[in-house]
């Protein structure tokens, strides 16, 4: 394990040393405070090499909870009657940067770190401040759901983030707002963050919806869809990007006592409209599921080792998420697959299959998919990818260069990813651009294949900081 240490005193001073000695963002660990006032030691992980798993394992094992419930069901709470709070939620960088957001614009938020429990007093739709400026470090979620949980307020809200956000696109979502009365602005490039919302209450109303990058957008307008001065009906237009998660915020809203009612398609039963009537959300107790995403890498492990099992409990055919799909993608690819109702079980086969895939409906697990295939025999083809351009990196061009760093033949045409693995994977540096999934992912083809190295690994902050240890907890060591 590689670390670089850094002695300095105060705050201010810590910032300017570590952009003085570092041109890329990077992540550090307070170690220990020395006795002498304002003396800290900082630790910078630089990069992990991970080893090959020695035996197979049989786990039963939950992650921790899902970044995308908790960050929606976060919205509702702050946006009910009465008090709720939070089981099981997660609480890593993109949650924090949502709870502080929460925090700036009023409400009360109370979070159990030994619990993993965040407790909100709702407004019943209400924004007290009159302005604010929030920052959302880069985290699409947050800033996605508060620049339109801001136009309920009145006032001058600015919300941005780090430079990658600046890149990450908000444009459509900024058209709907304001097709429905809001006023909102770009500070800098046209469809990007920074924005400023000019509040004056949200007027809602009727509204068109094409097929656009992110399905946040979306999501972001239903939640506050409730306390609009009229009734809010979005009609779609084409096929929805990852409509699954879409399904997830209404079955949230559902449980927060609000319904919407959505009309298909009859020939196709493609979603054609919904309507979200006026009204209010209330809820004393919500249980976060563990995070679907995130149970795909413990889900890959297994197959990626003939004999191992793992059992994912609190996840199953009852799950609001779509990423428990991801389970049916290695059932075919030969892994062997038991579902029940909250459970999913995989275990590893002698040989894995190269498939052909479309991954629109759940883009989150492409990466793990992409590491997988590199083991499998023969190609596989991962389609449906057109948003992994605009998340934390440009994912499709992150995949081509680490996956042909271990000797994979890669072909990229339109939204599709084609992997033909090597014969012998070839020991690699890996970058992870700053991206969770990229370091969590790769880390896979370390448990079968020696030489492999993480570089950046702390980045796995922003949605799963118990990764790598929990990694150990399946036998997989690392240093």
């Amino acid at each position: 394990m590689k670390y670089r240490n850094l002695y300095r005193a105060g705050g201010k001073t810590l910032q300017r040393v570590l952009c003085s000695h570092y041109v890329e963002p990077v992540r550090w660990m307070i170690l220990r405070a020395s006795r002498q006032p304002g003396f800290v030691v900082f630790m910078v992980m630089q990069s992990i090499q991970i080893e090959p798993l020695k035996t197979p394992f049989d786990m039963d094992f939950a992650p921790p909870g899902s970044k995308s419930l908790t960050n929606r069901a976060m919205v509702l709470a702050a946006l009910s009657e009465g008090t709720c709070t939070l089981s099981g939620a997660l609480l890593a960088d993109d949650t924090r940067v949502m709870i502080e957001g929460l925090r700036k614009l009023g409400f009360s938020v109370i979070v159990d770190e030994s619990a993993s429990s965040i407790t909100i007093t709702g407004q019943n739709g209400r924004i007290i401040p009159s302005g604010a400026e929030l920052s959302c470090g880069n985290s699409g979620t947050t800033i996605r759901f508060l620049t339109a949980l801001c136009c309920l307020g009145r006032g001058e809200f600015v919300l941005d983030g780090v430079p990658r956000m600046r890149q990450r696109p908000i444009g459509p979502l900024v058209t709907m707002l304001r097709n429905m009365g809001a006023r909102i602005e770009h500070l800098g490039d046209d469809g990007f963050p920074p924005v400023r919302v000019l509040a004056d209450r949200f007027a809602g109303g009727i509204v068109r919806y094409g097929s656009e990058t992110s399905s946040q957008f979306l999501t972001a307008v239903l939640q506050i869809a409730p306390f609009a001065r009229n009734e809010v009906i979005i009609d779609l237009v084409g096929r929805q990007t990852s409509w699954p998660y879409v399904a997830m915020t209404m079955q949230l809203m559902d449980r927060f006592h609000h319904i919407c009612e959505l009309e298909r398609d009859p020939s196709t039963a493609e979603p054609i409209r919904i309507v979200v009537p006026r009204g209010t959300y209330r809820c004393d107790h919500f249980a976060v599921e563990p995070d679907a995403s995130n149970a795909t890498y413990s889900l890959a492990l297994a197959a990626l080792h003939p004999g191992a099992k793992v059992t994912i409990t609190g996840l199953g055919k009852r799950s609001l998420q779509g990423d428990v799909d991801f389970a049916n993608v290695l059932q075919q690819m030969g892994a062997r697959l038991t579902m029940g109702p909250e459970f999913i079980t995989i275990t590893g086969p002698a040989q894995l299959e190269g498939i052909d895939v479309d991954l629109s409906g759940m883009p989150d697990t492409a990466q793990t998919l992409a590491v997988v295939a590199v083991f499998a025999d023969g190609p596989t083809t991962i389609r449906g990818l057109h948003t992994l351009r605009v998340k934390e990196t440009d994912r499709l061009a992150a995949l081509e260069a680490e996956l042909t760093k271990l000797g994979a033949e890669i072909q990229i045409e339109d939204d599709a990813l084609t992997i033909h693995p090597p014969e012998k994977l070839k020991p690699a540096a890996i970058n992870t651009y700053d991206d969770h999934r990229m370091a969590m992912s790769f880390a896979l083809a370390g448990t079968k294949s020696s030489g492999i190295r993480i570089n950046d690994p702390d980045c796995v902050n922003k949605t799963y900081p118990t990764y790598f240890n929990d990694l150990r907890r399946f036998g997989v060591d690392w240093g």
